[in-house]
């Protein structure tokens, strides 16, 4: 079979070449690693890599096929897909097909023999940055320059690409309706909610504050999603008359990044962000070192956070940085990393039961 090259450029003007093994084409993105062994499928379908190309660590992907269970959304998100060896066999009983054909069905650039490891080092040297992956152009200067003038993720509204269109329900059973709104939700997400009696309702990320009460909502998940915090202040905007009626809120990611802004608090863009499913992070209530799923490129200040009206919960033993707080008068929490473990370990699924607990707590209150 012949092969096609391909390259990625960095704004820095650091490129690597490699075999195509998607679709051809050429698209822009901010470059960044993720150190997950398995999962490829999961992150690939994970909204919160929309405008970013995906350099997975572990050398060999693709092994196992693409199943028809295992997808965070009805399609994939990224950019663009580098590795170092893509299988060209699947082996999985679940599998329904390639990596290699569920790459060009959804038009998503993939090049494979990339220097994987001397990639991720010069992300954690120089920091993530601007890059464009193309299997059609191989000047250098001309596509440094595209990747320069590409708009990058800073101040930039990427909800607005992945958020749904209008309002449905996941699932209509259950004992307590939580809203979700959906800056890019992961259908994991949805799923642990189901499965602790929640009936769950995803809105869009402009939808209102007032309709989201007149759901009558026992308690609110504010979503994962991509890009940077301050490129949604609708959303905050948002958050911040609903965090008035003592309704349990729950963030996940960039929920929790929009909830530390809705309270006063800052963020800033990490220097190579986290993405992976081998993140320690300390619960300081308990002592516990949790491993956990990550993925976001941006960060709360953990000194912009009022520590009159918030306990901060959990911070990351690999940089110290904010990964949870808790609202002291109300029931408002929030964490930085991914609870739903998907891909990758459990350890952090209690913080769904915390919210049910909220939830039951509050209603238990209006009876009484």
């Amino acid at each position: 079979m012949k092969t096609k090259k391909g390259i990625i450029v960095l704004e820095d003007g650091t490129f690597f070449e490699g075999i195509s093994f998607g679709a051809d084409g050429e698209k822009t993105g901010e470059v960044v690693f993720n150190t997950g062994m398995t999962g490829y499928q999961e992150i690939l379908t994970d909204p919160s890599y929309k405008g970013q190309i995906v350099t997975m660590t572990y050398p060999l992907i693709g092994n196992y096929g693409i199943n028809n269970e295992d997808f965070e959304s009805s399609k994939p998100h990224v950019e663009g897909f580098i590795v170092r060896e893509c299988s060209k066999i699947k082996s999985n009983w679940r599998a329904r097909k390639s990596l290699q054909d569920f790459l060009k069905e959804y038009n998503i650039i993939g090049l494979e023999g990339i220097d994987t490891r001397a990639l991720t080092k010069h992300i954690r040297t120089a920091g993530a940055m601007k890059s464009v992956i193309s299997t059609e152009n191989m000047n250098i200067k001309k596509l440094t320059q595209k990747a320069i003038e590409s708009p990058g993720l800073i101040g930039r509204d990427t909800v607005k690409e992945v958020t749904s269109k209008k309002i449905y329900d996941w699932n209509k059973s259950g004992e307590y309706k939580v809203i979700v709104i959906d800056c890019g939700v992961k259908y994991n997400i949805l799923r642990e909610l189901a499965n602790n009696n929640c009936q769950v309702k995803v809105v869009p990320a402009k939808t209102q504050a007032e309709e989201i009460l007149a759901l009558k909502p026992d308690g609110i998940l504010l979503s994962n999603g991509p890009g940077d915090p301050a490129g949604v202040p609708y959303v905050v905007e948002t958050v911040k008359k609903l965090i008035k009626k003592n309704i349990p809120i729950f963030g996940i990611c960039l929920g929790h990044q929009i909830l530390g802004l809705a309270f006063g608090g800052k963020t800033y863009k990490l220097k190579f962000g986290h993405h992976g499913g081998n993140h320690p992070v300390k619960d300081l209530r308990t002592g516990k070192i949790c491993i956990t799923v990550q993925n976001h490129g941006f960060c709360v200040d953990i000194d912009s956070i009022n520590k009159d009206i918030f306990e901060i919960t959990h911070i990351n033993l690999n940089d110290s940085t904010l990964e949870g707080i808790r609202h002291k008068n109300l029931p408002i929490f929030s964490v930085q990393f991914h609870p739903e473990c998907s891909p990758g370990p459990e350890d952090a699924k209690y913080l769904f039961k915390t919210f049910i607990d909220l939830i039951k707590k509050k209603k238990n209150a209006k009876k009484n």
